[in-house]
């Protein structure tokens, strides 16, 4: 048998080729962290000259990168998932040896920046030290924790390449940290330090977007987590500014349940009396102003009203029968000329931006009058001295029939 194709002879001794392992390189920190503090050292922490060095070393930063903002804060090494140093050379220029004032500081913000946009890969590496040491503030002295907080307001300041709120506002909600007034002291010498450069809004949009505007109260010590609590600790701390929006925004929660329960309560046709004592607790609770109990209750009441889109009978016939359904509703809330003014304003405003409503208003305001709760000088004072301008001329024009027979039955009397 005949072979097709012979076969190859092979020399003895020849190496077969075997694929090449990728042998990775031992890790080796502490000859990194060495290599940073002696460009520290060698340029006495003028920190121009350690980032022109820095660019210019040829260190593995992509493999080291925890180690170098490690050096940047504490002079040095940390010791694995801790804030303690470790072994090996160490530099006194680092954030945690400076001042705790924020020209100290700046510095080496700015320098951070430098680097970061040489170096963008590094921002996940920054993140992750500023994690683990937000994560054990006991672990610090009370100086350094401000010099942390400083530090942390200018990187937010200075908009530090990417540096997301998240990473710095969400470990701090540690129980144990916030249990200990830790967290309060660090935020409130963060908020202090933020505001110097920026507004409020600025804070809060910040806040936002760390997922914290929300939750302000959580970072009290559950025995002082309270609206009276950030009162007062914030007053103490002359951020009247922030007090003042928290306040607003406890305000506006606490209108919007009250509107919410309201709503629920009429669409459901609850007894008028229960509807009553529902506002009472609310204002009682809230200690709502008798004016925005006065508005809310109208835009509930109209709100639930089924508005047809082209029937003006309708339209009038369910305004008016909403009106005399809850008379006793407004009747108790409206207890003086001004909060009858109000309501006045209120049905102005809202005939003048609803067009299907617009011809209502005189309507309503003789209905309101004849469910008692119009006075009859209240209806006279906004027609001669009214002071909301939408829709006015149009308005007076054709209240002016009633106006007329209120002045000719007061003369008759």
């Amino acid at each position: 048998m005949v072979c097709s194709s012979k076969e190859r002879p092979t020399l003895g001794g020849t190496r077969i080729k075997t694929r090449k392992r990728n042998i990775a390189a031992p890790l080796d920190p502490a000859a990194f962290a060495d290599a940073v503090v002696q460009i520290y050292l060698d340029n006495a922490g003028d920190l121009e000259l350690v980032a022109k060095n820095i660019e210019s070393a040829e260190l593995n930063f992509s493999r080291y990168g925890d180690t170098f903002f490690e050096v940047i804060f504490t002079g040095g090494r940390t010791q694995p998932s801790t804030t303690k140093p470790d072994e090996g050379e160490r530099h006194p220029y680092s954030i945690l040896d400076c001042e705790p004032k924020r020209e100290v500081i700046l510095p080496s913000v700015i320098y951070i920046q430098k680097i970061l946009r040489r170096k963008p890969f590094l921002i996940k590496n920054l993140e992750n030290v500023m994690r683990r040491f937000l994560q054990s503030l006991e672990l610090f002295e009370e100086t350094e924790r401000k010099k942390l907080a400083i530090f942390t307001a200018l990187a937010f300041s200075q908009k530090l390449s990417g540096l997301p709120p998240e990473t710095v506002f969400q470990p701090l909600l540690k129980d144990n940290l916030v249990a200990k007034g830790l967290v309060l002291s660090f935020v409130t010498d963060f908020f202090k330090n933020y505001l110097v450069d920026n507004s409020l809004d600025d804070l809060i949009a910040l806040l936002k977007r760390g997922k914290m505007e929300e939750n302000l109260l959580d970072i009290f010590p559950s025995a002082k987590r309270s609206p009276e609590g950030f009162t007062e600790h914030f007053t103490k701390e002359e951020l009247l500014p922030l007090v003042e929006y928290h306040e607003k925004k406890i305000f506006e929660v606490k209108m919007k349940e009250m509107k919410a329960t309201l709503t629920a309560q009429i669409s459901e046709e609850t007894d008028v009396s229960e509807v009553i004592e529902t506002v009472k607790q609310h204002v009682k609770d809230a200690k709502l102003p008798d004016i925005e109990v006065v508005r809310i209750l109208w835009d509930v009441l109209m709100d639930a009203v089924q508005w047809s889109g082209k029937n003006q009978q309708q339209n009038a016939n369910a305004a008016l029968r909403q009106v005399k359904t809850w008379a006793k509703l407004l009747n108790t809330f409206c207890t003086s000329g001004k909060l009858e003014l109000e309501l006045m304003y209120k049905v102005q405003m809202q005939c003048y931006e609803d067009t299907k409503l617009m011809k209502l208003f005189p309507e309503i305001v003789r209905s309101l009058y004849d469910q008692d709760v119009l006075a009859e000088d209240t209806i006279l004072h906004w027609f001669q001295k009214g002071t909301n301008p939408k829709g006015r001329q149009t308005f007076v024009k054709a209240l002016e029939p009633f106006v007329n027979w209120l002045e000719e039955a007061e003369e008759e009397e």
